[in-house]
């Protein structure tokens, strides 16, 4: 062979050999980071083809080691402590070394949904004494990663985001529902506090939801096909799951709090399912039943009658079925001209207790508001039971909001009365009443409420 063939054979071998074979790691893991307490949980990353890699954990001291495959993959799992920390973790290879600083061990929320979820202390007309709470946002072991909006029509290996301790600085454009939620359970359960923030403003449950879903259900499918665009949000079903979940469903997490639904309202019939199908897929992805708690949808003064108490009556629904799962209400502290109310300390709160409560068994008070079980006609009146309904009050001379139909299924107003933790109504329209209705309605603020002072949810009983 000619020496010039010999010298473009070995540069096209050269082009083809990696220059280096350098460790690299998904954007979760950085400096800063929380990993789940008394796990075990997964790292992995990539790195050249067949190398070995050493990973040192400070809190046990410990070494253990890993080869990537063919695909230049490697995964390992570590078990993790009690609660602590900081700590450090290195990863050498053959041309690099990693060393991840000031890493916590502690409880993990992924904090998604749209644009009340991803709402911050400082966005547009920001929060309920916002200045104030931002100088107070000084919690270093409460850790904040952000997701970056992303879209694909494919899932993804990696996404973009960075960790960081929450400061004044960090707090004020994170998501102050889930800032409020950690601070709560960070001084409850006296544990680093880690938040996955990945929501997006105006987003439907459609495009959070995976291909497999869509393959599973034609009706669903028929149903995100239909979907217009939008100037605000991606309607192309699963590129924000592909694009925002799907590179974390091997990042260990306690559970998830969610807050959407406002983008829904049109499709409240497929809801149900849609939301139930996500979260189920979502679990499925993670492979554990994780908590999953949300948050029911404001009063806001939708144009479209119904459509919004339709969507919290199927979320009320959903929480019936959907096991390991809570829901929280605030039609008490919303504003019906603002689809993004200002008070966003006691929704994160209200999921804060649930988590406390169902979850961490640290507290015990009741996390729920009244919730419809069932009615019993009694001839001309009708008797309406409620779970969690313990100090069934009303906050004001007399109970609002409810309707009663006969036969006919004709609602009309009732006159309510509260004995025994139960409601008693009736109404000179309906001879017979057979079905009843609460808070009917997408402005409806009842007053209903039980000792904890938790708002009844909006139902239909048909």
């Amino acid at each position: 062979m000619k020496p010039k063939f010999l010298i473009v054979a070995f540069l096209m071998a050269l082009a083809c050999q990696p220059l280096w074979a350098k460790i690299e790691l998904p954007n979760i893991f950085a400096d800063d980071m929380v990993l789940q307490r008394n796990e075990k949980v997964s790292l992995w990353g990539w790195a050249n083809t067949g190398e070995e890699i050493t990973v040192h954990t400070s809190w046990d001291n410990q070494e253990y080691h890993v080869k990537t495959n063919i695909e230049a993959r490697w995964k390992l799992e570590i078990d993790t402590p009690e609660a602590g920390g900081p700590y450090t973790i290195s990863l050498k290879g053959n041309e690099n070394e990693i060393v991840l600083k000031n890493v916590l061990i502690g409880e993990v929320w992924l904090c998604s949904g749209q644009s009340n979820m991803e709402w911050s202390a400082t966005t547009n007309a920001g929060i309920d004494h916002a200045e104030e709470e931002i100088k107070k946002a000084d919690y270093p072991n409460i850790r904040l990663f952000t997701v970056a909006r992303r879209t694909s029509n494919y899932p993804q290996d990696d996404l973009p985001g960075t960790w960081e301790v929450c400061t004044p600085e960090t707090m004020k454009t994170f998501s102050a529902v889930a800032y409020f939620f950690a601070r709560r359970l960070q001084g409850e359960l006296n544990v680093p506090i880690g938040l996955i923030d990945n929501a997006w403003g105006g987003s439907p449950a459609e495009v959070w939801t995976p291909s497999s879903v869509f393959d599973k259900n034609e009706d669903l499918k028929a149903s995100a096909e239909s979907l217009e665009e939008t100037p605000w949000s991606p309607v192309f079903p699963s590129q924000l799951y592909n694009g925002m979940v799907h590179a974390i469903t091997p990042f260990k997490i306690a559970g998830t709090i969610w807050y959407q639904g406002e983008s829904n309202r049109g499709r409240w019939d497929v809801y149900g399912k849609l939301f139930s199908e996500m979260v189920g897929s979502w679990r499925e992805a993670w492979g554990y039943d994780f908590p999953f708690y949300y948050v029911q949808i404001a009063p806001y003064n939708y144009k479209e009658a119904e459509q919004g108490v339709r969507i919290r009556d199927v979320q009320r629904r959903v929480l019936e079925t959907l096991p390991n799962s809570g829901m929280v209400v605030v039609s008490d502290i919303a504003t019906i001209d603002n689809i993004h109310p200002t008070n966003k300390q006691d929704v994160g709160l209200r999921l804060a207790n649930l988590a406390l409560k169902e979850t961490y068994q640290k507290y015990e008070g009741e996390v729920y508001g009244p919730l419809f079980k069932e009615v019993h006609p009694l001839g001309k009146k009708i008797e309406v039971i409620f779970d969690h309904a313990k100090g069934l009050m009303a906050k004001g001379k007399k109970v609002t909001h409810f309707e009663v139909a006969g036969a006919d299924g004709v609602y009309h107003p009732a006159k309510a009365v509260i004995k025994q933790d139960k409601v008693i109504l009736s109404s000179k329209m309906v001879k017979e009443p057979l079905n009843v209705r609460f808070g009917w309605s997408n402005i409806a603020e009842p007053n209903l409420f039980n000792g904890a002072g938790l708002p009844a949810s909006a139902f239909i009983s048909e």
